[in-house]
C-alpha cells in the first residue's frame, strides 16, 4: 500500500509543485521502525524546505511510496514516481531494495539520492544519476572490523542468512580480519535454532558473535538463546547492520539487548542545525530520532539544493552533486567521486560503534569512532 502525497504549506504558493519521490519500507517484511524513522526526517526537511520559500518559489512535494523491503515492489515504484514526473527520487533503508531503485533509476536518467543504504555495489556500471549519503559498506564494517581488534577479539563468528548484504558484509571482515592475524566463521542461520547455534559457538571457540541476521526473527532469539547459555557468558554479542539502534529493539530484550555494539553513522556533536532538527524530531512524533532520522532530513537539505541547480530538468540536477554543498545535522555535505564506487558519495560521512549501556539501556555509549 501506498502513502499519499503530502505537500505541507501549499496554500502560500500560487505555483505547481516540485515533485520528489521517496521510498520507504512502511510494512513488513520491512524494517518499519527504520522506516518511520527515514520517514519523519524527510517529512521535516520538506516542511523546512516549504516554510522557507520552496525551491525557486515553488513548493516542494514529497510523495512516499512503500517498498516493504521488496526490491521488485520499489522498481514498480520508481517506474511509478518516473510517470508523475518526479524531479528526482529518494530513499531507502534496505541496501538490496536501494540497489534495485539506484539501477532503475539509471536507466530512467531520474536522480536518485540514496538515504540510508550502505552496500558498495549501488549500481552495477559508473552512473552520473545516483549519488549517496551513508558510507559504503567496506568503510564502516572495516571499523567495526578495527573496533574488534582493538577490544582484543580476532576469533569471530556471525550467524548469517543468505543475502547479497550479508555475504558483503562477512566478506569485508573476514578480509579485514585475516590481513591483521584473525579469522571469521560463518554460522549459517537457515539450517540451526538458536539452541545449536549456541552449540556451534562453544565449539568454534568464538570470543565474539555477529548478527548478520533479520530483525526482530531470527537476530532477538538468538539473543535470548546466547544470553541465557551460561558457557558463553563471556561472548561478545555484536551487531554492525545497526538492529540495537531503535527502540523495538529493547523494547523486545531488555537488559539482554544491551552491550551489543553497532555501526551509526553519528558524529561526536550534531552540527547546530542538527540539535534544532534532533528537538523537532523529539516534539514530532515524539520519538527518540535514530542517525536515520537525520539521514532522511539531510537528504532533502541535499535534494533542495540540487533542484535549485536544475529545477525541472533531471540532467541539470544529476549534473548538480558535484556542486551542492550544504550544512547538514551531521557536518557539511558535498559529494566527489570515490575509489571503488559507481555513484557520487559523501566522502565524509560520520561512524561511529556504538552500544546500549547494560547499566542504562535507554542511554548509548560510543566505543570507536572511525
Amino acid at each position: 500500500m501506498s502513502t499519499s502525497p503530502s505537500l505541507p504549506n501549499a496554500a502560500q504558493y500560487d505555483g505547481p509543485s516540485v515533485r520528489v519521490g521517496a521510498l520507504v519500507p512502511l510494512s513488513r517484511p520491512g524494517w518499519v521502525e527504520a522506516g518511520e524513522q527515514l520517514a519523519a526526517g524527510l517529512a521535516l526537511g520538506v516542511r523546512e524546505v516549504n516554510e522557507a520559500g520552496g525551491i525557486g518559489g515553488q513548493p516542494l512535494e514529497l510523495v512516499i511510496r512503500d517498498t516493504a523491503a521488496d526490491p521488485r515492489r520499489a522498481v514498480a515504484a520508481v517506474d511509478e514516481l518516473a510517470g508523475l514526473g518526479v524531479a528526482a527520487v529518494a530513499g531507502e533503508y534496505h541496501s538490496v531494495v536501494a540497489r534495485a531503485a539506484a539501477g532503475r533509476a539509471d536507466a530512467l536518467g531520474l536522480p536518485f539520492l540514496c538515504s540510508s543504504s550502505v552496500l558498495d555495489a549501488l549500481t552495477e556500471q559508473p552512473t552520473k544519476w545516483v549519488a549517496r549519503l551513508p558510507p559504503p559498506q567496506s568503510r564502516g564494517w572495516r571499523v567495526y572490523a578495527d573496533f574488534l581488534l582493538g577490544a582484543g577479539h580476532d576469533r569471530i563468528a556471525v550467524a548469517t542468512q543468505p543475502s547479497v548484504y550479508w555475504a558483503s558484509g562477512t566478506r569485508i571482515l573476514r578480509d579485514h580480519l585475516a590481513a591483521r592475524g584473525g579469522t571469521v566463521s560463518e554460522i549459517d542461520m537457515s539450517a540451526l535454532t538458536p539452541e545449536t547455534v549456541c552449540q556451534e559457538l562453544v565449539r568454534s571457540g568464538a570470543t565474539a558473535l555477529l548478527l548478520l541476521l533479520g530483525h526482530p526473527d531470527p537476530a532477538v532469539p538468538v539473543v535470548r538463546a546466547v544470553r541465557g547459555d551460561r558457557r558463553l557468558a563471556g561472548l561478545l554479542i555484536g551487531a554492525p547492520a545497526g538492529q540495537p539502534e531503535f527502540a523495538e529493539w529493547a523494547a523486545l530484550l531488555g537488559g539482554d539487548g544491551a552491550g551489543i555494539p553497532f555501526l551509526r553513522y553519528l558524529p561526536e556533536r550534531l552540527t547546530a542545525l542538527g540539535a534544532r532538527v534532533g528537538a523537532a524530531l523529539r516534539a514530532e512524533p515524539a520519538v527518540e530520532p535514530s542517525f536515520v532520522a537525520y539521514e532522511g532530513y539531510d537528504t532533502v537539505a541535499v535534494l533542495a539544493e540540487a533542484l535549485r541547480h536544475g529545477g525541472a530538468d533531471r540532467a541539470r540536477t544529476a549534473a548538480a552533486w558535484s556542486r551542492v554543498a550544504v550544512e547538514g545535522t551531521r557536518g557539511r555535505i558535498g559529494f566527489s567521486r570515490v575509489p571503488d564506487s559507481n555513484v557520487w558519495q559523501w566522502a565524509g560521512a560520520p561512524i561511529q560503534v556504538v552500544d546500549r549501556d547494560p547499566a542504562q539501556p535507554g542511554r548509548f555509549r560510543v566505543l570507536h569512532t572511525g
